[in-house]
């Protein structure tokens, strides 16, 4: 199998990209990665001198860039770059219509193009919108209520309309809320986490009772790895953890795992705007085809904060320059 990722050098690229190549030995991943903010290309530097492995640098809203990339013949393109931070997307929305929905675009005619076997893009829960209650089913209707999801599931129609006008083989996954190493620290569990191994406080927006489906990126990987594979062209598949949580139950969690206070280190700030009371996937769907996650939330969150505990290196860079500007601009008025 050879397979095209693009935007694997982000978190839940790069994770798969290792999977892959340990579980797939005979698989040969070709990565695309425009190395924007949160492309870090320390994710896979352990991967330099493996035969099977090869980055290219280029943006996937580019025509021939994406052509470059699938000259040599792709088996599969599995889609994971995306601009992915709600919070960004109210300051900066244009940014994510142009990735997340152009990009999109410019894919899907590469396997139209060249006849590509099969096209996996990977999307999230949050474009179902607020689920007050019961969870969503695949076949729901889109609800989008930000800038981020309202792009993310612009592309996943574009995704359903080729796949119904051209039948091109398209799947398309659902993640929930992803944890784990190699996260870049403007998430809620990496910032959370690198604030308290500095000895400062985490800002915890309204109330703290916002609940979100926790998935340990390793699982997520694979429940993408399992749909490339196993999926039914033209389908949707949600992919969850099953661990829900409010985001104070989280902090509550993360304080105590660093050893600091509730009282001395959380903040509560003005809440987001149009921020979704609550996320719930069904993954029966998924589940039938096969796969279940694997990482039990306790266990894969003290493994998370170990990680960032021991690799304060892979961390400590990104806190400057850039994220330190966004951060200000987010927080300073709150």
């Amino acid at each position: 199998m050879r397979l095209l990722v693009t935007g694997g050098l982000g978190f839940i690229g790069s994770t798969f990209i290792h999977v892959v190549l340990r579980e797939r030995p005979d698989w040969h991943v070709l990565n695309l990665d425009l190395m924007t903010y949160a492309g870090n290309p320390a994710n896979c530097a352990a991967l330099e001198g493996d035969k099977r492995y090869r980055f290219v640098r280029g943006d996937i809203c580019e025509t021939v860039a994406v052509e470059e990339a699938v000259a040599d013949g792709v088996d599969a393109i599995v889609n994971f770059a995306a601009e992915t931070h709600v919070d960004r997307s109210i300051l900066e929305p244009g940014a994510f219509l142009r990735t997340d929905i152009l990009g999109t675009h410019v894919l899907l005619e590469a396997v139209r193009r060249h006849g590509i076997a099969r096209y996996v893009q990977v999307s999230t829960d949050e474009v179902y919108g607020d689920v007050s209650s019961g969870e969503s089913l695949e076949t729901d209707a889109l609800q989008p209520r930000s800038p981020y999801s309202a792009s993310k599931a612009g592309g996943d129609l574009q995704v359903l309309a080729y796949w119904n006008t051209y039948r091109t083989p398209v799947l398309i996954t659902r993640g929930s809320n992803t944890y784990g190493p190699r996260q870049y620290p403007e998430k809620l569990i990496p910032l959370f986490v690198t604030n308290l191994l500095d000895d400062q406080s985490v800002p915890v927006y309204g109330d703290g009772l916002q609940i979100r489906d926790w998935l340990h990126a390793d699982d997520h990987a694979r429940g993408v790895l399992h749909v490339l594979e196993h999926g039914e062209v033209g389908n949707v598949y949600n992919i969850g953890g099953g661990n829900p949580r409010t985001n104070v139950e989280i902090t509550r969690m993360l304080v105590d795992a660093c050893g600091r206070s509730m009282d001395t280190h959380v903040r509560h700030v003005a809440d987001r705007e149009g921020h979704d009371r609550r996320y719930a996937i069904n993954c029966a769907k998924t589940h039938a085809l096969g796969w279940t996650p694997q990482v039990a939330f306790e266990r894969g969150l003290h493994e998370t904060i170990a990680w960032y505990r021991e690799n304060e290196s892979w961390w400590r860079p990104l806190k400057n320059g850039e994220f330190l500007a966004y951060y200000k601009r987010q927080y300073a008025h709150r």
